[in-house]
């Protein structure tokens, strides 16, 4: 037998069939006589041959793996949303790459070029920017890409989002409903489009409600992670009390986590001193210290119907009808927000 991992020659061999025939019993078992099929599984068995299932596919000019590029993979919004991709996989007996872009537009092409390189039958993405060169060119060169958590900027997409400007009003609208005169947005960059959206959604809910757009006061970030919300609540508790907002909407739960962490350690009270809004509901915000209301995003389905639409684009080719499905969030209210008298 020759050096390294056993090849089909090896178990050919041992079974004392041509290789043609453990071909045949590895994927038309059908082809072959029920002793053949058992004498060559002996074989495989007793050399420990693993079938090298990367060569078959790209022969086979079609890949059993999909990958699903995240925006940040520390967020727990987007590991609920790949149970979803991997379930819907899962079912169709297909793998799943996880890529972590981390907000870095470099990564997110590096990663973008290795699985087009990789020949994976779809990506699934969270983009930096929907409207890139490189995510664009994606399909034209055989790599059909569905956009998750995020409207698609055309209709040559699939895509599956929720409707963020609804998200930012309703957060919005729920604030000023408990009597609060002034409010900070806590998110960025806006570059993003998800914050974007959210931050319109919440200018027309003042809007609706008679107020100026002052009304809102910005407290853009890096970054939607824990680390920022808390640098923003340190800048927030740091503004002149008089014009000092009472109320905080954060584009994300990760934001308003720190946010809530930073009121702690500056002896502040949530919601009697400052009420807060976050966004996506992930399992922490229930279980926070104050338990935080937020904007319900349909994480596991998300997941799943992006799936589904990827399959479908890679198996419809040519002929295939690109949907965008926008799904409506939800307002859950808690003890971080409360009306005030």
């Amino acid at each position: 037998m020759a050096s390294g991992a056993p090849g089909m020659k090896d178990v050919a061999a041992l079974a004392g069939v041509s290789v043609g025939t453990v071909s045949n019993v590895l994927n038309r078992p059908q082809l072959v006589s029920e002793a053949t099929r058992r004498r060559v599984r002996v074989a495989i068995d007793e050399l420990g041959f693993v079938r090298n299932e990367t060569a078959r596919q790209l022969r086979a000019g079609r890949s059993r793996t999909i990958a699903y590029v995240v925006m940040d993979a520390a967020n727990p919004f987007f590991n609920d949303v790949a149970r979803g991709v991997e379930d819907a996989a899962r079912a169709e007996d297909i793998a799943v790459y996880l890529c972590n872009s981390n907000q870095d537009a470099a990564r997110e092409r590096e990663y973008l070029e290795r699985l087009r390189e990789q020949r994976v039958q779809g990506v699934l993405i969270t983009p930096i920017d929907p409207r890139g060169a490189q995510l664009a060119e994606m399909p034209g060169r055989g790599t059909p890409v569905v956009l998750v958590d995020c409207q698609a900027p055309d209709a040559t997409w699939c895509s599956v989002a929720v409707d963020d400007e609804l998200g930012g009003e309703l957060a919005l609208t729920h604030l000023l409903e408990a009597g609060h005169e002034r409010v900070a947005f806590v998110g960025g960059p806006r570059s993003v489009p998800q914050v974007r959206d959210r931050y319109r959604g919440a200018l027309r809910a003042l809007a609706a409600a008679g107020r100026p757009s002052s009304a809102l006061v910005l407290l853009e970030t890096e970054a939607l992670q824990v680390a920022e919300g808390r640098r923003a609540g340190e800048r927030l508790a740091g503004l002149p009390a008089a014009t000092r907002p009472t109320a905080a909407f954060c584009a994300n739960d990760l934001l308003a986590l720190g946010l809530l962490q930073a009121m702690t350690r500056l002896g502040r009270s949530v919601p009697a001193d400052l009420a807060v809004v976050g966004y996506d509901d992930i399992e922490f915000a229930e279980a926070a210290a104050v338990p935080l209301t937020s904007v319900r995003q349909p994480r596991e389905l998300l997941g799943r119907t992006a799936a589904r639409l990827l399959f479908e684009e890679a198996a419809g080719g040519a002929g295939h009808v690109h949907e965008q499905v926008r799904f409506r969030p939800e307002l859950v209210v808690r003890a971080s927000t409360r009306v005030r008298r």
